[in-house]
């Protein structure tokens, strides 16, 4: 998991040409003001799903895993918390469905946490388990944009 935002002097540079192609593309939108859906990016391979959400409370969102595709999870307006743990492969499937790349797990173990927002981002990578849009302080809506970037790209 790398969590920074796109306002940081940060090495991205160092990051692979994929993950680089996401973040410029979070950096050259004003997702505040775009409709929400899918927007590619390079075709199926770096994609982005632009979406409000309600934030809630860790017991009503599941946990999370994707195996095909990092997740840059971006904050364009809001604040949230996101929960992120290792993936031990011990957690017991909740449901997988399979066209979404999406495994929810019943519950996890040694769950850490990081308060986000406008311009933060978070990597999660397969081995990443992840429970987005958290309550930080008070429930509201954000506006998240969340680019899928194909490991085979990595």
């Amino acid at each position: 998991m790398i969590f920074s935002s796109i306002y940081a002097k940060d090495i991205v540079n160092t990051y692979p040409k994929a993950i680089q192609k996401a973040l410029e593309y979070l950096k050259s939108n004003d997702f505040v003001n775009m409709e929400p859906g899918v927007y590619e990016i390079q075709g199926k391979e770096i994609y982005a799903q632009v979406f409000d959400a309600q934030t809630k409370e860790p017991e009503e969102v599941r946990p999370e895993v994707h195996e095909k595709y990092v997740d840059v999870q971006f904050l364009a307006s809001g604040k949230e918390r996101l929960g992120f743990t290792w993936d031990t492969g011990n957690y017991e499937v909740d449901e997988r469905i399979e066209e979404r790349d999406l495994i929810f797990y019943k519950s996890v173990e040694n769950e850490g946490y990081v308060e986000a927002v406008p311009g933060c981002y978070t990597m999660f990578f397969p081995a990443d388990v992840h429970r987005p849009a958290l309550i930080s302080g008070t429930s509201m809506t954000v506006r998240k944009v969340v680019v899928k970037v194909s490991m085979a790209l990595l």
